[in-house]
């Protein structure tokens, strides 16, 4: 076992699946006391019951980030049965399909804001404002590479792009209380999520591929992989980062307008 985060104490909102569960797992496994908190308790549970499974320790609850009542008492009930908290994921979130703005369906663009958003400013708050009493903290928002590009999803893509200033904004604001405050922006992951949109034939994965400098998607536990490293001590001088982890979605893009990324020019290996 990693000892990373050995003895810390970490809470993942959205913990019940994709890069919340991956993260989660990954923490214990590297000594991490883990709170799964996710609006669906029932995966929740299954996460924290895994995790438990494999010698780790992990509680599950149930918080609706969009709720600042459920995120205020869960962080607070979360502290009292497992002590402070060194760490918070701030994972929780919503998709979006794409399209033009004239045809998106208003309230499911309030309900993206409303957890994409004000629920990881909610969740941030109540866990940054305890550690920040406390001179420690670290806390890990996951934005995502649709808020540093333009692109048809007219919610969710300002959401991140909130998301990335919320982290810069309580970087600063707690940087001298001991709090570090950092983003991940992750590209195109092989979440459930993506998983049933490519299924049902919302997605391509070819075209995304396609737009990468490495030419695939992305696995969860790379995104983890990421948060785990700035919940860490190694990031001890880093805060208001926004790290991409996109498998160089963001640098490809613009090799399209000289025919596209170079084909591999020996054996790759995966």
């Amino acid at each position: 076992m990693n000892g990373q985060l050995e003895g810390r104490i970490i809470a993942v909102t959205g913990g019940a699946s994709g890069i919340g569960a991956s993260t989660a797992r990954m923490a214990a496994e590297r000594g991490a006391s883990v709170a799964v908190l996710d609006i669906d308790f029932d995966a929740a549970k299954e996460v924290a019951e895994e995790i438990r499974g494999q010698g780790g320790n992990a509680v599950a609850r149930a918080m609706d980030v969009s709720d600042a009542e459920s995120v205020e008492e869960t962080i607070a009930a979360i502290e009292g049965e497992l002590g402070s908290l060194d760490g918070l994921v701030a994972s929780a979130g919503i998709l979006e399909l794409p399209g033009p703005p004239e045809e998106n369906d208003l309230a499911h663009w309030d309900r993206v804001i409303a957890v994409n958003q004000r629920g990881l400013y909610l969740s941030c708050l109540a866990a940054g404002r305890r550690m920040a009493l406390r001179g420690t903290g670290s806390i890990v928002t996951i934005a995502s590479v649709a808020g540093l590009r333009a692109m048809p999803l007219h919610g969710y893509a300002p959401s991140k792009a909130a998301v990335i200033s919320i982290t810069q904004n309580l970087a600063v604001e707690w940087g001298r209380s001991g709090v570090r405050v950092n983003a991940i922006a992750p590209g195109y992951t092989l979440t459930p999520a993506l998983k049933a949109a490519i299924d049902r034939g919302e997605r391509n994965p070819a075209d995304i591929e396609d737009s990468t400098a490495q030419g695939r998607l992305i696995e969860p536990e790379e995104i983890a992989e990421g948060v785990l490293f700035l919940l860490s001590d190694n990031a001890r001088a880093i805060s208001g980062i926004t790290l991409p982890v996109d498998a160089g979605w963001l640098a490809a893009p613009s090799w399209h307008t000289y025919g596209g990324v170079r084909a591999p020019r020996g054996n790759v290996h995966a």
